[in-house]
């Protein structure tokens, strides 16, 4: 079988890596890929992930005769659309679909009219409005979200009215983030251990996968601004038996039942960032795709072979598939370059251990060739992933690895999954 992958960074080094191991796979195609994805598969770097007309000719040129679309910008511009209408099998949501994470306020309006558990909101569309409701009526620390589609960094949480009437005008005014910022969600800030599940489904079953936890902030110890996730862990300690069952009846099913029913059944990878208050599980957000970095280390626990989970979610026979996973856990640890996610230097050499350990994968996400050697190109370039017996040994290895790859100004942080360990260890969050 010829594949197709639409994507090219760590999260797409992933499904590349797993997708390859279905011994009936030839051909991969990623569009772009990038330096580190060339190992694994035909890149293409002239066409982008956006360039959707590009993408569907290449498909039809190339005999693909199966497609995963995995970044949000070509899902909610229609990609898995057009495929579908040239004739390719492909795993991802319509564009339709796909506004359960490309606009914040359907997502919040669909979680209000079907009784599914989240923060209490607001929705504003001009800026002197959303001002006065935060002058008058607002406690702090609160939450403020870009509508649309803001690369993983359109979600701001003020401490302070100075600070909320400075996230107003970054995002409505300064348009920081585009014709995103058009409209905001402001919402309570709600607080409790994060979990990430992400959840294959076609439309009418649901298989959730092994949950995570997501490391968003910049700093160690949560300091530092919002990035795009500085690493994972999984499984997240915090997501019990007991409350996994609560969310399949709660927010999961209902969620797939919200979206038929909107004329607009989700089929792919539904991701689901939820927080455990002290009053139950609420969804903060959905994504209509896998997490980055979270794929870097679900995948590596996944035992079924991936591509025949895809094409049973394309068929809408997920529900005959027994999907399966390895006992253990995974870690992964991003490399990124200094000063992300604020302004930082490219084009650095990296320098990578041939002999690393077999539990140890290196996903590429931000890098480039350059005169035979790679070179750093985006603020995270490397996610490094281990798994074993424990989470303990996972991260050992992890950060060993880590420690070991060399590019100048590599930044890290140096305290993933610590606070997981507590959690094991029957801590406090």
């Amino acid at each position: 079988m010829n594949l197709l992958v639409v994507g090219g960074g760590g999260r797409e080094h992933a499904i590349i890596k797993k997708l390859k191991e279905n011994p009936q796979v030839e051909t991969i195609y990623a569009l772009p890929g990038n330096g580190g994805i060339a190992a694994d598969a035909v890149c293409v770097p002239e066409i982008g992930a956006k360039d959707i007309e590009k993408i569907v000719d290449f498909a039809k040129t190339h005999a693909v005769d199966f497609a995963v679309v995995a970044p949000d910008d070509p899902l909610a511009l229609g990609c898995v659309d057009r495929l579908h209408e040239a004739g390719v099998p492909c795993f991802g949501p319509s564009a339709k679909a796909a506004r359960i994470e490309a606009s914040k306020v359907f997502a919040k309006n669909l979680m209000k009219r079907y009784g599914i558990p989240t923060a209490r909101y607001e929705v504003f569309d001009d800026p002197a409005k959303a001002l006065a409701y935060l002058r008058e009526t607002a406690s702090f620390p609160i939450v403020v979200k870009a509508d649309g589609l803001a690369l993983g960094k359109g979600v701001l949480i003020p401490q302070n009215l100075a600070e909320a009437e400075a996230a107003v005008k970054s995002i409505m005014e300064d348009k920081t983030f585009g014709d995103s910022g058009n409209e905001i969600v402001v919402e309570e800030f709600l607080t409790g251990p994060e979990v990430s599940v992400l959840a294959f489904t076609d439309g009418k079953s649901i298989v959730p996968m092994v949950s995570s936890m997501d490391h968003k902030r910049a700093g160690d110890g949560d300091t530092g601004l919002n990035t795009g996730g500085m690493g994972t862990v999984a499984p997240n300690p915090c997501y019990t038996p007991s409350i996994a069952a609560e969310c399949m009846e709660k927010i999961f099913l209902p969620t797939l039942s919200a979206m038929r029913v909107e004329g607009c059944p989700f089929k792919g990878c539904l991701y689901f960032g939820l927080m455990l208050t002290p009053d139950g599980p609420k969804v903060i957000e959905y994504n209509c795709r896998f997490g980055d970095p979270e794929t870097q280390v679900v995948l590596p626990l996944l035992k079924t072979d991936l591509l025949t989970v895809m094409r049973a979610v394309e068929n809408e026979t997920l529900g005959d598939l027994q999907v399966e996973w390895h006992s253990g856990a995974a870690a992964c640890v991003i490399l990124a370059s200094g000063g992300y996610p604020g302004s930082y230097e490219t084009g650095k050499e990296i320098t990578l251990p041939q002999d690393l350990p077999a539990n140890v994968t290196v996903y590429h996400a931000g890098d480039k060739p350059a005169n035979g050697k790679l070179v750093t190109s985006g603020g995270r370039v490397l996610g490094v992933s281990a798994t074993g017996d424990t989470l303990q040994a996972a991260l050992r290895d992890a950060y060993a690895a880590a420690e070991r790859i060399g590019f100048e100004g590599k930044y890290l942080r140096h305290d993933i999954g610590q606070r997981a360990l507590r959690a094991l260890e029957g801590g406090t969050w």
